[in-house]
């Protein structure tokens, strides 16, 4: 059996993002949606009730990296105050797209 190495640049990261701020009722999760597409990223993003949205990530480094830079600045009518980002270890739901969850 041939064992193949995926380089590490490329290995698919899970994230779990929630974005605190001015994030609700101003466009954020379809703007998060049109830059994970824009980046080849799958996964979902949603609100939460007490007013923050989180956002479920699949992608490699590079990919997630630029997705995040533009998360923190936002779009137009956000005001990003805290991005908390946790890595999951990767065995949780797979996603072959980037959806908005209701």
């Amino acid at each position: 059996m041939e064992v193949i190495m995926v380089p590490e640049e490329k290995k698919m990261i899970h994230l779990n993002i929630i974005v605190s701020g001015k994030v609700q009722g101003v466009g954020f999760r379809f703007f998060a949606q049109r830059k994970a597409v824009q980046y080849g990223i799958n996964g979902w993003v949603r609100n939460l009730d007490d007013g923050s949205v989180e956002i479920r990530a699949i992608g490699d480094k590079k990919q997630l990296d630029s997705f995040m830079r533009d998360l923190k600045r936002g779009n137009p009518f956000s005001a990003i105050d805290q991005m908390q980002v946790d890595e999951l270890d990767g065995q949780g739901e797979q996603s072959s797209s980037f959806k908005i969850k209701y």
